[in-house]
């Protein structure tokens, strides 16, 4: 059975193992690197959403997984709000399967 997995500072995640996901907190975008990889090569994590804070220091490690099925990885804004990435992530992904920007 596949998991799905949260990734970003612990204020940010925390909240997310009351709802039975698996809660990955780094103090640092480098340990979140490490994690990602590690999460990413287990084979048994389908989703993982990550804060946009470390997603903006991490954008060629998630490319490497961006054509791939699994892990799907899903951008949520962390505890200081959005900075807007996770959304044009999901334009850019629509634009490209419908061939035109349908938002």
């Amino acid at each position: 059975m596949f998991k799905i997995a949260v990734l970003g500072d612990r204020e940010s995640v925390l909240g997310f193992k009351a709802l039975g996901l698996e809660v990955h907190s780094a103090e640092t975008a480098a340990e979140a690197k490490k994690t990602l990889h590690a999460l990413a090569k287990d084979g048994e994590t389908a989703i993982i959403y990550l804060t946009e804070q470390y997603a903006a220091e991490m954008t060629d490690e998630i490319a490497k997984y961006k054509d791939q099925v699994t892990p799907a990885i899903i951008l949520i804004p962390g505890k200081s709000g959005s900075l807007g990435i996770g959304m044009k992530n999901i334009t850019d992904s629509v634009e490209r399967a419908v061939g035109a920007d349908i938002f």
